[in-house]
């Protein structure tokens, strides 16, 4: 077969130019994005009651809608929580949930909830992961000096038909998402004294508004060749329609709604606020779709917005500007991966031609790292992946292993031209030889990415695409060197490379000698066993770090919140958020050099976002200095905490989870019966985890654990309400529309749905509690009196905000511990922090703790990988037995994948030391948690550090069974014939794998892990093929023949 192959190098030319062209295509059709798109796991159902209390908002759409969501199939988690006019319940599903089923039968269960209160919003059901996180930011501000005096709350709606319409128009994009401002609201301002002079009620009002506003369709009507569709107009035009709406009438005397109420076009009461760098905005995320492309969309979303604002906002005295975006990390993340592949290529190649003195050799042998990038990118787009920096970064991983089958084959090749064969059967006779060993080797590596299938979690799902890359570069690297290499070689000149004569260098030489010493007799044999063996299990033993579950993807940006305690308005929140704003807004574009000459008290900033609401003040920022990321997480915190009784949390920005700390996060949810018993129990935890842990990062949900939110409930007496004809209902409705506002019905302005809603004239919309007790109500017996007089007023205290997870009322702890604690020995102090808290009977039976998120996950995730790395050993070991055509001699060949692992850690170690030490050069440290990713590296490990003992035991085989050569000699000349091919397959591949583990740069966090096991297990196995594997071959040989 391969004799057929080197004769038609033509056809060889054209086959490997379809590939290269098919490849290019490929490459430039593959969307680019951060990192590959994670499973969705998790269905949001949003319910909106505007003016309803958590209280309310409980009992009558999260019990009911818990009721009939519980049920469904594979439902791991349900967390609900109600706040002030919003309900949300968060189904959480297992990985392999197909989630559009899911969507499906959500929706069927909630079509079976009873009817909703009057003015519930039917609810919304959104489906996302983290991988579709917003990920730019803009705002819409006036133009300077605003010269249209245009108030910016009344610019939602405007901003919401005009802008985000056609920013969603962007190929890609799945949501805008517009935060600040005031949807429109139609307001009648109602006059309680007019109202009780005609004698009517609020509720009159409401019920002739809701029988007059409505169209009523006719069918249709026939007049001789004609058919007309017939309807009953009954809905308001205009304001000018209200205000003649009848209300009542008195003998031959109209009361119209403009009698006894102002109607305005307004807009609802203002809920929070959004501010870039002090200036009142409109702010507008956009989302993109998955698997979409995001500097295509970053680009296209230029053009777009340069538009918007020549055509629709600075007409209207307006312009949009970009706040931040995430697709500059993207680009960098990207950039830095190709900088490092090309670097890590360069010096594979320089490596070969240092071996080879050639060249046109070294180009034969390098010509596979184009063909097999270029196949990488074949096989994403086959598979539907991306290009990302995890997928780059398995072709980057793949660079040096595409070279180690092309190396083996020239130098078999070359082996066969020292014994005198002409060009072409040297080709044949080589490629013949070592095919057996490179077809092990290639599917050995291949194989063992296999169980990542298996692999649900998120760190299955990343480590995927990296799978992909190098099992299509492998592979196709295998038929490279089967098939190009040996059609090249055949019409080469391979002078250079045999005048050396196979003569080894001095320091292969040095090995060659070391080699043959430890394996020369029994005692040495057993004595370096022995000794290899107590090194390996002593690395195992003390230099296993402890895990954490994801690296980040952490960008330089800061998520920083800080929470009101309960009953603090927005006025109150935003005049913290002026003292806030004015220590921040001189840090804005500051000078860095400033901070680290100590003139500047906090780093300086890129931008300043704030968002205020009642309950909470959020800041969006980014250091000037990426270094400065930590003190500035620190210097909000520390302004937060100047104010009594508020939360302080600070996160950095994650690619990858929510932006919260997510991946190492210590998540405890806090479940029982009684309320102010969860608070107390949290509350203590809380204490105590800032006790265990130095400067921990803590937030609860929800924010406040106190039952301090001042509430009034109003007691009817009902006596008195049945004596004047009061109904509890339309006695609520009265006070509400005397005070915060009722809604009446809809009012359609244009295309637009705007909602009518009533308040009184006297408070308009803020409303004053003093005045509560002596608000006028009109009775439906005719008479007016105080609604002290009905009913009475308690003032009391509850939650703010009422959580629960799956039925059960829950507060749940986000431990954050400090960078230097992993998140594995972070929740064993947690687990014994509760546990000696129960003991002490600080937390009550009737309390239940349980750990989840990060946590949870890290757990299942370690599970997983356990039987997976299994399932890859005995894959591989089968493999080798299939090859060899015998059960032991594999086993000798596995005996150095134990030993690359502990090599791998040894490696992580000594980098991490020396990356402690960096900064008294002034360099950043560099440091690489020991994630899951990074443990994903030990199965690349089992593929790839068993090709050089396959080359050496085979031939060792061979040796032994077809020249009958002794057991020491035998393995002697194995490593001789195969110690330089060794020695290039492994500088090679590290040469292409240090840069990618040893520059820093952006996204380098989330494949340096996988760098470090892969680069340092194949140092120390190299070092273990010619020391311990061939005492071992040798005892084992030995012992082989006295039994046979």
């Amino acid at each position: 077969m391969f004799d057929k192959i080197v004769r038609h190098g033509t056809l060889m030319t054209v086959v490997v130019l379809i590939i290269t062209l098919l490849g290019v295509l490929a490459a430039l059709r593959i969307p680019v994005q951060m990192i590959p798109d994670l499973e969705v796991r998790t269905i949001s159902v949003v319910t909106s009651w505007p003016g309803a209390t958590p209280q309310d908002v409980e009992k009558e759409i999260l019990i009911e809608q818990e009721e009939y969501l519980r049920n469904l199939p594979n439902l791991r988690r349900m967390t609900s929580s109600a706040g002030s006019g919003e309900a949300e319940i968060e189904l959480e599903f297992p990985f392999g949930v197909d989630i559009t089923d899911a969507l499906i039968r959500v929706n069927n269960a909630l079509s079976q909830v009873p009817a909703y209160p009057d003015n519930v919003d039917q609810p919304r059901i959104l489906s996302s992961s983290f991988s579709s996180n917003a990920f730019m930011y803009y705002r819409v501000s006036p133009l300077p000096d605003n010269p249209r005096g245009l108030d910016m709350d009344m610019m939602q709606d405007f901003i919401d038909d005009e802008v985000r319409s056609r920013m969603e128009s962007v190929p890609g994009v799945s949501q805008v998402e517009v935060r600040g401002g005031a949807e429109r609201q139609v307001q009648l301002l109602l006059d309680a004294q007019k109202l009780a002079q005609f004698g009517l009620g609020v509720v009159d009002v409401r019920d002739a508004l809701r029988e007059r506003n409505r169209d009523v369709s006719g069918g249709e009507l026939e007049s001789g060749k004609r058919r007309y569709l017939l309807r009953t107009v009954g809905r308001f035009k205009d304001i000018d329609s209200l205000n003649a709406l009848i209300l009542a009438r008195n003998g031959d005397s109209l009361v119209r709604l403009g009698d006894v109420a102002t109607v305005v076009l307004d807009h609802f009461p203002v809920r929070s606020l959004s501010r870039v760098n002090g200036e009142p905005v409109i702010s507008l995320a956009v989302r993109r779709e998955t698997g979409s492309n995001v500097i295509d969309i970053k680009y296209a979303m230029f053009d777009q917005v340069a538009q918007i604002n020549r055509e629709v906002l600075e007409p209207a005295g307006m312009r949009i500007a970009l706040i931040a975006d995430d697709v500059r990390y993207v680009e960098a993340s990207v950039a830095n991966v190709w900088t490092n592949l090309a670097i890590g290529a360069a010096f594979a190649t320089l490596v070969m031609f240092l071996f080879l003195r050639s060249v046109k050799i070294t180009a034969v042998g390098v010509i596979g790292i184009p063909i097999c990038t270029i196949a990488a990118f074949l096989g994403l787009l086959l598979a539907g992946r991306t290009i990302n920096v995890i997928s780059l970064a398995g072709i980057a991983f793949a660079i040096g292993m595409t070279l180690d089958n092309s190396i083996v084959v020239l130098e078999s090749i070359e082996m066969e031209r020292r014994k005198g064969l002409d060009r072409f059967r040297a080709a044949v006779s080589g490629i013949q030889k070592v095919w057996p060993a490179v077809f092990a080797s290639t599917m050995t590596t291949v194989l063992v990415f296999l169980p990542v299938v298996f692999i649900q979690e998120e760190a299955g799902q990343l480590y995927s695409d990296i799978a992909i890359a190098v099992s299509a570069s492998i592979l196709v690297s295998m038929l490279v060197a089967m098939t190009v290499i040996p059609t090249l070689s055949a019409r080469l000149d391979f002078s250079a490379v045999v005048a050396h004569d196979g003569q080894h260098s001095r320091w292969m030489t040095a090995l060659h000698r070391l080699s043959a010493r430890l394996s020369s007799s029994r005692p040495r044999q057993v004595a370096t066993l022995v000794a290899t063996v107590l090194i390996g299990g002593a690395i195992v033993l003390f230099l296993t770090p402890p895990a954490e579950y994801l690296p980040e993807g952490e960008e330089p940006k800061t998520f920083a919140s800080m929470s009101a305690p309960p009953g603090y308005n927005l006025s109150t929140m935003a005049a913290i958020a002026d003292e806030v704003e004015a220590e921040f807004l001189p840090l804005v574009g500051a000078d860095p050099a400033d901070y680290d000459a100590g003139k500047l008290a906090m780093p300086p900033l890129k931008y300043l976002n704030m968002g205020v609401d009642a309950e909470r003040l959020r800041i969006i920022a980014e250091p000037v200095d990426p270094a400065h990321m930590e003190a500035m997480m620190d210097s909000i915190t520390q302004v937060y905490r100047r104010y009594p009784g508020m939360g302080a949390f600070a996160a950095r920005g994650s690619i990858i989870s929510s932006n919260d700390g997510g991946t190492r996060s210590v998540t405890l949810d806090v479940a029982g019966a009684d309320l102010a018993e969860i608070y107390t129990v949290a509350s203590r935890l809380e204490r105590e985890a800032e006790r265990v842990f130095d400067n921990p990062r803590i937030q609860s949900q929800p924010a406040s654990l106190s039952l301090a939110q001042p509430l009034i409930e109003v007691h009817p007496l009902w006596s008195r309400a049945a004596e004047v004809q009061f109904s509890t209902q339309a006695l609520g409705f009265t006070v509400a529309a005397l005070t915060d506002g009722a809604y009446l019905d809809e009012f359609f302005l244009g295309d637009d749905k705007i909602d009518i809603y009533a308040y009184s004239q006297r408070t308009g919309t803020r409303p004053d509690l003093a005045a509560l007790p002596g608000l006028p109500v009109h009775t439906p017996i005719g008479a007016t009196v105080p609604l002290s007089s009905l009913a009475t007023l308690k003032e009391t205290v509850d939650t703010s905000v009422v959580r629960r997870v799956n039925g059960r009322r829950t507060v749940t702890l986000n431990i954050i511990p400090p960078r230097g604690v992993a998140l594995e020995t972070g929740v064993s102090r947690v687990r014994a922090m509760i546990q000696q808290l129960r003991d002490a009977g600080e937390i009550p039976d009737t309390i239940s703790i349980t750990l989840s998120g990060a946590s949870d996950q890290l757990q299942a995730t370690q599970e997983s990988l356990s039987g997976n790395y299994v399932v890859a050993l005995l894959l591989v070991y089968l493999l080798l037995v299939a090859i060899f055509t015998h059960w032991g001699f594999p086993l000798l060949i596995m005996t150095t994948i134990p030993l690359g692992i502990a090599s791998g850690l040894l490696g992580l170690a000594m980098m991490n030391g020396v990356g402690a030490l960096l900064p008294l050069l002034g360099l950043p440290p560099l440091t690489q948690p020991f994630d899951m990713i990074t443990m994903l590296g030990f199965l690349i490990l089992m593929g790839t550090v068993v090709n050089n003992p396959i080359l050496i035991v085979h031939q060792a085989t061979l040796n032994f069974r077809e020249k009958a050569m002794s057991a020491v000699d035998a393995v002697n000349d194995a490593v001789s014939s195969r110690l330089r091919p060794i020695a290039m397959t492994t500088i090679t591949t590290v040469c292409g794998l240090a840069p990618l583990v040893l520059i820093p740069g952006e996204g380098t966090e989330l494949y340096r892990g996988v760098g470090a096991i892969v680069l340092f297990g194949l140092l120390g196995t190299a070092i273990v093929t010619i020391t311990f594997l061939p005492a071992l071959t040798a005892l084992v040989l030995s012992l082989f023949r006295k039994r046979t």
